[in-house]
């Protein structure tokens, strides 16, 4: 079978550097002292090579040991959550991506210039409900469906996004805001040009193969916006490793092509290449 690469696929800087921090931390305070408020990156094998380089990944912050070192994961964390580390004593180590970092400022710089924020989002993922917490009574919307119900009028509104989000995505939402009465707004472009970079190699990619193959974290959100954008192109499986591929998904196809999300690693993909081209 013939295997086509999307041209940017795979991790990114900021998850790059989650998981330099998070093996540095653990090299220098040794196996077991450094603990992360949840998965650092939304990859499972990631999660358990850390894990087995000894980095505990299950922590709360109301009972990690103040003797122990606390990471923040690449998703981020509220101001809430800086400040009860400090009021029980815990050193951080920060693996916040710089891009979540720079959506958390923007937020905090609209509230004090006077803007009501919105922040187009899934309001239950972790880099969300880290980024909202910069400012007061944050509007998260989801759907352009939601503007009726979750955006009453307000004079001046400020607009982010997720990091993740296409943007194409963020501009039918924000076009659905500019149609109601508001009296200005402002839009600060918070998407991560990595990620949207591997959706347009995808999109392209999908539109010359048969069947189209992303891989990375059923839960992770650039991957799944990822899949949901082949799907629009070709036939597209979202797999998280090699075990859930099975021969059917290739019948009487003779081009597959293979993305990954920015969390999934190397050797993941070149895995399920080898496998395919063998085919």
């Amino acid at each position: 079978m013939k295997v086509l690469l999307a041209s940017s696929r795979g991790f990114c800087f900021g998850v790059e550097d989650a998981i330099e921090t998070a093996q540095a931390a653990v090299r220098e305070h040794g196996v077991g002292n450094v603990v992360a408020l949840g998965p650092v990156i939304h990859n499972k094998e990631v999660v358990h090579k850390l894990e087995a380089e000894g980095l505990d990944q299950s922590g709360d912050l109301e009972t990690v040991d103040p003797d122990k070192i606390l990471l923040l994961r690449s998703h981020g964390a509220p101001p809430e959550t800086y400040a009860r580390a400090e009021e029980r004593g815990l050193s951080i180590v920060d693996a916040t991506c710089v891009l979540v970092k720079r959506a958390q400022d923007s937020v905090r710089k609209l509230h004090e210039d006077g803007y009501r924020v919105v922040m187009i989002g899934d309001p239950n993922h972790p880099e969300v409900k880290g980024v909202i917490g910069y400012a007061p009574n944050v509007t998260v919307i989801d759907h352009e469906t939601d503007l009726d119900e979750a955006l009453p009028y307000f004079e001046r509104i400020g607009i982010v996004a997720q990091t993740t989000h296409s943007p194409e995505y963020v501009a039918d939402v924000i076009s659905s805001i500019l149609v109601r009465p508001f009296r200005e707004v402002k839009i600060v472009n918070t998407l991560c040009l990595e990620v949207t970079r591997r959706q347009e190699a995808a999109t392209a990619l999908a539109r010359e193969v048969d069947v189209m193959f992303v891989l990375g974290g059923l839960h992770s959100a650039n991957t799944k916006e990822l899949a949901r954008l082949c799907e629009d192109e070709c036939e597209t499986y979202h797999l998280e490793t090699l075990s859930q591929f099975d021969s059917s998904m290739v019948t009487g196809k003779s081009v597959a092509g293979i993305t990954a999300g920015a969390s999934t690693p190397e050797w993941i993909i070149s895995d399920f290449v080898k496998h395919l081209e063998a085919i």
